[in-house]
């Protein structure tokens, strides 16, 4: 940080909770199992046996252990070291990829709290870099009420361009006021607990059905809506909420 070195730890900010399937032989239902072989003698390797090589010309490999690897980090790589700080807002949200707790360790709980109210009082965040596994990467300290997260961020080459330019259409007056009206009446504070991946469970039941013998019904058999006029649709999710004059909660997606 250059004023001040605070030990952490860097624990993972997210839990996988998906079903995830295995791919099977159609006929025989057996796993589909992947093996690694060498390419020139054919025989089954494991991971004891396998190094890494960077392909500098067509077939021909320079061989980089994973010591060699370690003896070319600086000092600085195996820190976190703050390059500057930014307002909140400056950082734009697509280039955030994965998130991180940091916790400090035994002794640095003082510095750690200095940081993260220094830079909460001030909404703003400390831009960073560190060197995880063989790549260099670019972090965001972003406090929080609780402490603080550590973002990882892709770089600006990273980033895909737009497929298509979106063109800035010329809107109705009304239309506009009603649209406003709807975000308006749907305005609430953001509780995180009160969302679930209502899929899942939908994917665990019907999982649980189908061991149990039972047929998949499907739970939705109506066509797609292709409503054209976008006042119309408007109006009617106005209408479905029971306040004409108010917005409605539900049915804006795809109505447009």
């Amino acid at each position: 940080m250059g004023l001040v070195l605070i030990p952490i730890g860097m624990y993972k900010a997210t839990v996988d909770n998906d079903i995830h399937f295995n791919q099977l032989e159609k006929e025989s239902k057996a796993r589909i199992k992947y093996k690694k072989y060498c390419s020139h003698c054919g025989k089954e390797v494991s991971s004891a046996d396998i190094i890494k090589g960077y392909e500098y010309e067509k077939d021909r490999y320079v061989v980089m252990t994973d010591e060699e690897l370690e003896r070319i980090k600086t000092k600085k790589d195996k820190t976190i070291h703050i390059l500057q700080f930014a307002k909140m807002s400056e950082v734009n949200m697509i280039y955030y990829e994965k998130d991180y707790y940091a916790v400090p360790d035994t002794g640095a709980e003082k510095a750690y709290e200095l940081l993260r109210q220094a830079l909460l009082a001030q909404k703003k965040v400390a831009i960073a870099k560190t060197v995880m596994g063989t790549n260099e990467k670019l972090l965001v300290l972003y406090p929080t009420k609780e402490g603080i997260i550590v973002k990882t961020l892709f770089y600006h080459d990273e980033i895909a361009a737009i497929p298509r330019t979106v063109p800035k259409m010329k809107l109705d007056e009304n239309e506009l006021n009603m649209a406003k009206m709807l975000i308006e009446n749907m305005t609430k504070p953001f509780v995180a607990e009160d969302f679930r991946d209502e899929y899942q469970a939908r994917l665990r039941e019907a999982i649980m059905k189908k061991i149990q013998g039972q047929e998949i019904v499907a739970v939705d058999t109506s066509g797609p809506s292709n409503v054209i006029d976008l006042m119309e649709a408007l109006q009617k999710s106005l209408e479905l909420s029971g306040h004409p004059d108010k917005g409605s909660q539900k049915r804006l997606t795809g109505t447009a």
